[in-house]
């Protein structure tokens, strides 16, 4: 499909995503002449409205965003660009230009839930609680949780079976607290084993 720079004074509005974990980054604009630079140099380059010229996210900072995947939409008037970001994509320092909380989807905001209450020591928190048992006390629960799923899983309780799976990925998130990890470390790993030929096929 061909973009239509037609519209709007020749721009069209780019939404950028971050390629492994979805989170919306940012929106910038584009006239043809960036999008040709930036499918070019696989460095997302906008045309700033402000600037009144080119100007290639992180030309000052060094927080490039490289471009994996590029997609234009159905009315061939907007582009969502899903890249890699170096560092900070905000000017504020923050990894997105939205409300942190909710642009990455209700997993990282149940993470940052459990991260809070172990932070700020609420003493009537059953998370905080386990926390502070240690991280022999937080694995054993886990694998009680991984255990209790199974055995749901031979059953026909679908209600049951999905109580005890939430069960576990919540426990399992209190685990990568205690190792020091988060979400998207192991998104990561996951990332990088995708692109070895067949491993999950």
């Amino acid at each position: 499909m061909q973009i239509d720079f037609t519209k709007e004074n020749g721009l069209v509005p780019v939404i950028i995503q971050n390629n492994n974990t979805l989170q919306v980054l940012m929106l910038g604009y584009m006239n043809k002449e960036a999008y040709e630079k930036t499918k070019n140099e696989r460095k997302v380059t906008f045309f700033s409205r402000s600037k009144n010229r080119l100007w290639t996210k992180g030309e000052a900072s060094g927080n490039y965003l490289f471009v994996k995947d590029i997609q234009i939409d159905c009315d061939n008037d907007t582009i969502l660009i899903k890249a890699d970001p170096k560092g900070a994509t905000c000017h504020t320092g923050t990894t997105s230009c939205f409300n942190e909380e909710t642009s990455k989807g209700f997993l990282y905001q149940l993470e940052k839930t459990i991260s809070d209450r172990i932070d700020n020591d609420l003493e009537n928190s059953y998370t905080n609680k386990l926390y502070k048992k240690g991280i022999n006390k937080v694995a054993q629960k886990v694998g009680e949780e991984a255990i209790e799923l199974v055995i749901e899983a031979k059953d026909n309780d679908a209600d049951l079976f999905k109580n005890e799976a939430a069960d576990l990925m919540y426990h399992y998130l209190i685990l990568l607290k205690a190792k020091g990890f988060e979400l998207m470390d192991i998104e990561e790993v996951l990332k990088e084993r995708s692109k070895t030929p067949c491993r999950y096929e």
